[in-house]
């Protein structure tokens, strides 16, 4: 099945919800604790989950919803900024490959419609799957970030992932999964 990313909708807000909230949707390494379950509603409303600094695109695969990709302004330095992205692939489709898609599908939507020149990603140390998902969609391993999350009450090492423009010309199209 083809995987692409779209623009949020409207039904599409209790799904998102549950994913991000929800222990047994999000996943070991994405449950941060109960939120605000209002908040996507409250983005929804003042701008489709879709601004200057950042914002989210559902994952899909067919009419069924697979995930979330999501990204944000990071700033560099005083005249510069990137962006930081990351995921949430829904129990379902785990391990399928529809992360490593997703990603590449988001770094290249965010190279053509943004002048940056790096998108980066972080994940926990312990989450070899999604390093290797990163690692597939292009991104170079930079370097581990000790103590640089907290998480089920512990502070957590990292690890930076991060791509550039002109890595872009190595990374190859992965075959689409199931074809």
């Amino acid at each position: 099945m083809t995987i692409e990313l779209r623009a949020v909708r409207e039904d599409d807000l209790a799904f998102l919800t549950r994913l991000i909230g929800d222990q047994d949707s999000s996943g070991e390494y994405q449950w941060y604790g109960w939120q605000d379950p209002h908040r996507l509603r409250r983005l929804w409303d003042e701008n489709g989950i879709l601004g200057e600094d950042g914002g989210m695109l559902v994952i899909a695969s067919g009419e069924d919803r697979a995930g979330l990709v999501s990204w944000r302004r990071q700033l560099t330095s005083r005249v510069s900024y990137c962006w930081e992205m990351g995921l949430i692939v829904a129990p379902g489709f785990r391990g399928r490959g529809h992360g490593t898609r997703a990603q590449r599908l988001l770094v290249r939507y965010l190279f053509d419609h943004s002048p940056v020149n790096r998108v980066q990603a972080t994940t926990e140390l312990g989450n070899v799957a999604e390093q290797r998902a990163l690692e597939k969609a292009g991104f170079t391993r930079e370097g581990v970030l000790r103590g640089g999350g907290f998480r089920a009450g512990q502070w957590r090492d990292g690890v930076m992932y991060g791509i550039v423009r002109a890595d872009l010309d190595r990374i190859q199209e992965p075959p689409t999964p199931g074809a």
